[in-house]
C-alpha cells in the first residue's frame, strides 16, 4: 500500500469541505493507496499523472513505488481543478 502525500493546496481544499465530502474523498484517496491505477482513472496529457472522479470533484495525483502524491483536488465541473494543476506544474 503506498503512502498518500498532499500538497499543500489539496490539504486546503480538504479542510474546507463538509464531513461528507471530506469522508469522500478521503476514503477515495485511501482506496487510491491500495490500488493507484483503478479502472476509471485517466492519464493526463504528461502521462505522469492521472485524474480520478470522485463525486463532484476530482483528485490529480502521481505515483511511485512507495508514494501516492496527490496534486490537486478541485471541482469537477468548472475546470478549477485543471486550472490548478496546470498553475502548480
Amino acid at each position: 500500500m503506498l503512502t498518500p502525500e498532499l500538497s499543500n493546496d489539496s490539504l486546503r481544499f480538504l479542510k474546507k469541505r463538509d464531513p461528507k465530502q471530506f469522508r469522500q474523498i478521503f476514503q477515495a484517496i485511501v482506496s487510491l493507496c491500495e490500488t493507484p491505477r483503478p479502472t476509471d482513472s485517466i492519464a493526463m496529457g504528461d502521462g505522469i499523472h492521472f485524474r480520478q472522479s470522485v463525486g463532484e470533484f476530482r483528485v490529480i495525483y502521481k505515483f511511485d513505488s512507495e508514494k501516492l502524491f496527490v496534486s490537486t483536488i478541485g471541482h469537477r465541473n468548472d475546470g478549477a481543478a485543471y486550472a490548478l494543476f496546470t498553475q502548480r506544474d
